[in-house]
C-alpha cells in the first residue's frame, strides 16, 4: 500500500510542476499574441490555458481517486473522479477547437499583419516547456485515463507550438500572413481528432457500457466450461474506472448444491473472469430450477 501512496504523490508532484510551467506559457503567449497580432499564437495561448484548467482538474481528481474514504453513502469512494476529469477535459478541448475555427474564419475575412519574430520566440519557449511537461507525465499516462487526458492536452499543445513556429518562420521570411489562420484551423482539427476518442471512452465508462474488449458470449462460453454450471444469464458488465471491471449475473446450476460447494465454484468463476477478461469484481446470484428468463440481457423493470 505504501508503494501505491508514493506513486500517487509522485503523480501529484509532476502535475503541480506542469501546472506552473503552463501558467508561464499561457501568460507569455497571450501577451505576445496581442502584441504580434497572431491568432495562431493567441489560439495556442488559449489552448495552454485549457491545459492549466485540465491539469488542475486532473490534479484534484488524482487526489480524490486515491482517498480511502469509502462510506455508507459513498460505497465506491471517489474512484470515478478521474473519469469525470477526463470527460471535462475532453469536452473543453472540443469547445476550444470550435472557438478556434470561428477565429480562423474571422481572420480569413479580415487579414492582419503579424510580427513574425515574436511568434517564433514564443513558439520556441512553448515547445521547450511543453516538451518538459510531456516527459513528466508520459509514464503516468499509460496507467490512468485521467493522466492520459492531461498528457494529451500537453502533447497536442507541443505539436501546435511546432505548427505556430513554422507559421512564424513563413510569415517572417515569406510574408505569408494567410498561413496564420490556416494553422489555426489545422490546430482546431487536430484538437477535435485527439479529444473525440477520449470523450467517447470516458462517456462509455460513465454510462456503464460494457468494455469494448469484452463480449458477453465469450464470458458465457468460459463460465459454462466450469463443471456444475448450466448457464449464466441476466448479466451486467461495466467499468467503475479504467482499472476496475465489474460483473454481476445469475448462474444456474445443474443440481441442488450446498453453500460450501457454491463457494468453491464461485471462486473458480472469479478466477476465470479475472484471468480471461480482467474482471476484478464479481457478484454472482446462484439459481436452481428457478422460473425466469435465461437470456444474457434482461430489461430491468
Amino acid at each position: 500500500m505504501s508503494h501505491h501512496h508514493h506513486h500517487n504523490e509522485v503523480s501529484g508532484n509532476r502535475l503541480k510542476l506542469t501546472i506552473i510551467l503552463n501558467v508561464g506559457i499561457t501568460v507569455s503567449q497571450l501577451i505576445g499574441g496581442i502584441i504580434s497580432g497572431s491568432t495562431a499564437l493567441i489560439s495556442d495561448a488559449l489552448h495552454n490555458f485549457s491545459d492549466v484548467i485540465s491539469l488542475v482538474i486532473s490534479y484534484i481528481a488524482n487526489l480524490l481517486a486515491h482517498r480511502k474514504e469509502q462510506t455508507l453513502d459513498k460505497t465506491f469512494g471517489y474512484k470515478r473522479a478521474e473519469i469525470v476529469a477526463a470527460l471535462i477535459n475532453s469536452t473543453t478541448l472540443i469547445v476550444l477547437a470550435i472557438f478556434l475555427i470561428y477565429e480562423a474564419i474571422i481572420r480569413f475575412i479580415h487579414p492582419k499583419e503579424i510580427h513574425g519574430n515574436t511568434v517564433i520566440w514564443l513558439a520556441l519557449l512553448s515547445i521547450a516547456l511543453n516538451g518538459l511537461s510531456v516527459l513528466l507525465l508520459k509514464k503516468d499516462a499509460k496507467n490512468s485515463i485521467n493522466m492520459r487526458s492531461a498528457y494529451l492536452h500537453l502533447f497536442s499543445d507541443m505539436l501546435t507550438s511546432v505548427a505556430v513556429l513554422i507559421g512564424g518562420l513563413l510569415i517572417k521570411y515569406k510574408h505569408w500572413y494567410f498561413v496564420d489562420p490556416i494553422l489555426t484551423l489545422l490546430i482546431a482539427g487536430y484538437l477535435l481528432y485527439m479529444s473525440w476518442g477520449l470523450l467517447q471512452e470516458s462517456l462509455r465508462i460513465i454510462m456503464q457500457f460494457a468494455p469494448k474488449e469484452i463480449e458477453i458470449a465469450d464470458v458465457e462460453k468460459e463460465v459454462t466450461k466450469i463443471e456444475g454450471i448450466k448457464n449464466i444469464h441476466h448479466v451486467h458488465i461495466w467499468q467503475l474506472n479504467d482499472k476496475s471491471y465489474h460483473l454481476e449475473g445469475h448462474v444456474e446450476f445443474n443440481k441442488d448444491i450446498k453453500l460450501s460447494e457454491f463457494d468453491k465454484i464461485c471462486e473458480k468463476i472469479e478466477n476465470v473472469l479475472l484471468e480471461k477478461f480482467k474482471i476484478n469484481h464479481t457478484n454472482i446470484q446462484p439459481e436452481w430450477h428457478r422460473d425466469d428468463p435465461k437470456e444474457y440481457i434482461i430489461p430491468d423493470h
